[in-house]
């Protein structure tokens, strides 16, 4: 079965325009009957042919009545309906002049508004032609009554007037017409607009990492972004009502609406959320809309770290520069001082421990212009094994370990992405912490760089291993903290360049108790590729 055209859930004006338009069409029907089936024509008009103007009548309610329900359910276009119950507006109007006597200017004035409205819903040569034939219909009847019956006619001038208002209504219509549809187009773009423009605020919105939360004069909420909902502990979307949802920050809005000056505090909305500090902004002048931000307060916290840390990595770097002019003229000058032969044993001792001092110093300045300093990595795909092994034959050429076993582990090449330079430093971080800190007591250290042998699909690992007392649990969360350490000869920088410099390689370093005691330092690295030829066929590059 086809289905029956509908009228549309948003008509365009043309639609709405015909629709009254033929609404008005039923009207002088009803008019037209009035006259010529009521007792009361025959005092409002000279009616030459009652028959024939009653058929006239009922014929024109029929096509006005099926115009009307034509508007809602007919597939044709606007501009067709119109130019047809317009055509038969003129034509009936044409009959009745011509079977009646002085309704001429009734008749003119009932079909001036029909040219009008025809005008808006057709297109310019159509109205115009529309209101040329209505203008001849009124000057042809005037002239035919002036031919017959000169002394019952109309002025000839009432006609033209008319004509000409027939003409000026069309044209001003159709220019209202052309600027009803460019104010419609507009609109719609305008409205295409801001639709786009708010489904993007709600989708930024939802995305922020910030809590945002709407709510009215009611504390009824309204808007609440994935961020906010997180914060509050992840409440059931039936629960729209902020008391129910976070009574803190239900009584710290109602606070805040009476005084408008006291600062929220940090609080905690739900079980296992952080802490937040909410902050309010009133959206309307009436009251009736608050935005509530809730920021984490763990950003705060380490945007106040990165700040502290960036501060105090510029001022360490400027006083470690100055420290270092006047350190070197201390070293050259013990340096001269140990090549005097005639020199006292205790003063040698001190000259001693001057030197160990200095060097003491020294690396104290070389790590804080690391950090201050730190080049951006340049990776490369490299054997961790040949690496590792290549580290501990330079690291024991160049440092005498005396009694302490520095060795490397490693079952087959294993490629992996990192800065040479940077894994280089470090390993010697990691190594020199392992050698100092990962011995017991009288004993000499033991300590093992391995690579760990990754599965297909899995990151490479390097490990570097001692056999010394370990770290507390309580300290080995802080170790990677800058400036904390146990050891009243450390700086605590080491281990926190150490990190710093795995994160620029996108490695990550981490912390691993040994079972039977030890510590591991464990460095994950991302997987390298190299192309090498396949034996069983020359021609062909595998990656590896």
């Amino acid at each position: 079965m086809a289905s029956t055209p509908r009228k549309p859930a948003n008509p365009s004006p043309q639609r709405r325009e015909l629709y009254f338009f033929t609404l008005y069409r039923v009207l002088e029907a009803c008019l037209l009957a009035l006259v010529a089936f009521s007792p009361a024509g025959e005092f409002l008009l000279q009616i030459r042919e009652p028959a024939m103007l009653q058929t006239i009548v009922v014929l024109y309610m029929v096509a006005a009545i099926s115009l009307l329900i034509a508007g809602y359910r007919s597939e044709l276009s606007a501009a067709r309906q119109a130019g047809i119950g317009l055509a038969i507006d003129i034509l009936v109007a044409a009959l009745v002049l011509a079977t009646t006597s002085g309704s001429q200017g009734g008749v003119a004035l009932l079909l001036l508004f029909n040219v009008g409205a025809g005008a808006l819903i057709l297109p310019q040569k159509a109205g115009l032609g529309f209101a040329g034939a209505a203008c001849a219909v009124v000057l042809a009847d005037s002239l035919y009554l002036r031919a017959i019956a000169s002394e019952s006619a109309r002025p000839l001038a009432e006609s033209v007037m008319f004509s000409v208002t027939y003409l000026a209504t069309a044209v001003l219509c159709e220019l209202l017409s052309r600027q009803v549809l460019e104010s419609q187009a507009l609109a719609e773009q305008r409205g295409e607009e801001l639709a786009n423009q708010a489904e993007i605020n709600e989708l930024v919105i939802r995305r922020m990492r910030t809590g945002i939360l709407v709510v009215d004069g009611e504390h009824l909420v309204k808007v609440c972004n994935e961020a906010a909902w997180g914060l509050l502990g992840k409440p059931s979307p039936d629960r729209r009502q902020l008391a129910d949802i976070a009574m803190p920050l239900h009584r710290a809005l109602l606070t805040w609406r009476q005084g408008r000056g006291e600062t929220p505090k940090a609080m905690t909305l739900g079980d296992g959320t952080p802490e937040v500090l909410p902050r309010f902004v009133s959206l309307s002048l009436t009251d009736n809309l608050f935005l509530i931000f809730l920021d984490d307060s763990r950003v705060f916290s380490d945007r106040a770290e990165e700040l502290t840390l960036a501060t105090l990595g510029r001022l360490s770097a400027s006083i470690a520069h100055e420290i270092r002019n006047p350190l070197a003229a201390i070293m050259y000058s013990v340096q001269l001082l140990e090549e005097a032969t005639e020199l006292p044993e205790a003063d040698k001792r001190l000259l001693e421990i001057i030197h160990t001092q200095c060097h003491r110093m020294n690396g104290i300045v070389q790590d804080i212009l690391g950090l201050a300093r730190r080049e951006r990595s340049q990776p490369e795909s490299i054997d961790i094994s040949q690496f590792a092994r290549r580290f501990v034959d330079e690291y024991r050429a160049s440092h005498p370990l005396e009694t302490d076993i520095l060795q490397s582990v490693s079952e087959r090449s294993v490629l992996a992405m990192a800065d040479p330079r940077h894994l280089h430093q470090v390993l010697t971080i990691l190594v020199q912490n392992a050698l100092t800190y990962g011995r017991m007591p009288g004993e000499p250290a033991k300590v093992t760089v391995s690579v760990r042998t990754a599965p297909p699909g899995a990151p490479p690992e390097l490990n570097v291993i001692d056999r010394g007392p370990g770290i507390p649990p309580a300290v080995a969360s802080q170790i990677f903290t800058p400036f904390y350490t146990t050891s009243e000869h450390g700086t605590g920088l080491g281990l926190y360049i150490a990190q710093q410099l795995c994160e620029a390689n996108q490695c990550t370093l981490s912390y691993q108790p040994v079972p039977g005691g030890g510590s591991c330092f464990r460095i994950i690295l991302p997987p390298g590729m190299t192309l090498m030829k396949d034996e069983a066929s020359p021609g062909r590059l595998n990656l590896a």
